[in-house]
Formats: structure tokens, C-alpha cells, sequence
């Protein structure tokens, strides 16, 4: 089994029912065990800014899927509830994406681990480093808290806990 990190979001219909089945959906994966469960957050759109704000949330998950046959099971996931194809950034009922996976660097066309924007990113930062704040992160050997500080020094943050 191998640990990985899993980002969820949604910004269309409800969304906070849709971050929750995608962590049901997620448990259901063959091989596959949640382990942590950050809280939700609400958060500014990032890149495409005029669309509404989303839900985001990070679970941890024990998996035996190798990251490309999780990966897919994710996308399929994503299709079965909802999502399609749009514009770069855009609305989407679910997005899905691995976060880290086994403290493994993997740069193919398809996946990237750690997730490309991982580091600028407020709305995964947080929620990672509320589920483990001391996780390495392979680049450079800074924790998810380190990460954290260094963009928070930089920016404000719009990203409101959810009770």
C-alpha cells in the first residue's frame, strides 16, 4: 500500500454533496482505504476567476493502485459524476486530482506528482497541511507547513473554513 494525497473541489450544483461523494467514491476504489479527511473550505475560483467560489477539500488514502491506474479511476470518477470537458480552469461539478503520491516525482504528459501548482495553491495547502502538516515534499525536502508559511507570507488568504 502506498500513501497518497488527493485534492477534491466543486463549484457547481451543490457542491459540498459533491466533494462528499467524491470522497465516498474515492473509499470505494479497489484497493483503496481514506485515511484522513481534511475540513471543507470555501475558496476563490483560481485562474479562470469569473465563476463562482468552490468547496475544496484534501483526503489521504492508503492505495495498491500504481499512480496511473489511480489516475483513471479518478477521471472516471469525475465522468460518472458529472464532469465534462470545458475551458482550462473552468466550472466542474468535481475535479480530482493526486496531490503526492508516495513522496514519488513523476513528470509524464498525462500526470505530474506533486501536482505542477501544489505550491501556489491556497485552497490544497491548507487543507493538506491541516491532514499532515510535516509531509515531505520531494522537490526540496520542505514540509507541506514550510510550503505553507512561505506563501502565506506573499498573500492574503480569501479561503474561509467551513463549520
Amino acid at each position: 500500500m502506498t500513501e497518497a494525497y488527493i485534492g477534491l473541489g466543486s463549484n457547481v450544483g451543490d457542491r459540498v454533496k459533491n466533494v462528499e461523494r467524491g470522497v465516498a467514491e474515492i473509499a470505494a476504489l479497489p484497493d483503496t482505504r481514506v485515511t484522513a479527511v481534511s475540513s471543507l473550505y470555501l475558496t476563490p475560483p483560481w485562474g479562470k476567476l469569473d465563476q463562482d467560489e468552490f468547496v475544496n477539500r484534501v483526503i489521504a488514502v492508503d492505495t495498491g493502485l500504481r499512480p496511473l491506474a489511480l489516475l483513471e479511476h479518478l477521471k472516471q470518477i469525475e465522468i460518472k459524476m458529472g464532469r465534462r470537458e470545458g475551458e482550462k480552469w473552468g466550472p466542474r461539478v468535481i475535479d480530482l486530482d493526486i496531490l503526492w503520491y508516495g513522496g514519488q516525482q513523476i513528470n509524464l504528459p498525462q500526470l505530474q506528482i506533486p501536482h505542477p501548482y501544489l505550491r501556489e495553491r491556497l485552497f490544497v495547502l491548507i487543507p493538506l497541511e491541516e491532514v499532515n502538516s510535516d509531509l515531505i515534499l520531494p522537490e526540496d525536502g520542505m514540509t507541506v507547513k514550510e510550503v505553507l508559511a512561505r506563501v502565506l507570507e506573499r498573500e492574503q488568504s480569501e479561503i474561509k473554513k467551513m463549520e
